[in-house]
């Protein structure tokens, strides 16, 4: 169970890592600028807390292992952090309409993601 929390912590590291570069990978100077001052705002400060937990997920995952594992309260993390990837998935379907390839990839990879953690969560 250890190796799939270290697995679940390089997973949430690449993912907040992924999510520091969105202002230049979506064009978000030009692209934000369009929308009203509120929008413009919303976007950035959602990315930013958002990448916020998901380093809290990876400090989790390699620092407290064990504590995850062994306490109920470690097990209930274990198992919002499953949500939060399972939550993804599904608005990967509800929101990028599941048409591509991209789409899909990233489906089964956020799935994947709510696996890694509902694993240990239930007990491995």
């Amino acid at each position: 169970m250890k190796t799939l929390l270290f697995i679940g912590s390089v997973y949430n590291l690449g993912f907040g890592l992924f999510h520091l570069c969105f202002w230049k990978i979506f064009r978000w100077k030009e692209d934000l600028a369009k929308l009203g001052g509120l929008n413009r705002a919303i976007v950035p400060v959602l990315n930013i807390h958002l990448t916020y937990v998901l380093f809290v997920f990876a400090f989790l995952s390699a620092v407290y292992p064990e504590s995850l594992l062994q306490y109920s309260l470690g097990r209930a993390v274990l198992g919002g952090i499953s949500l939060f990837w399972f939550g993804r998935a599904v608005n990967q379907i509800l929101f990028f309409q599941f048409q591509n390839l991209v789409s899909k990839i990233m489906f089964a990879i956020f799935l994947a993601g709510g696996l890694i953690y509902l694993i240990p969560a239930l007990g491995g």
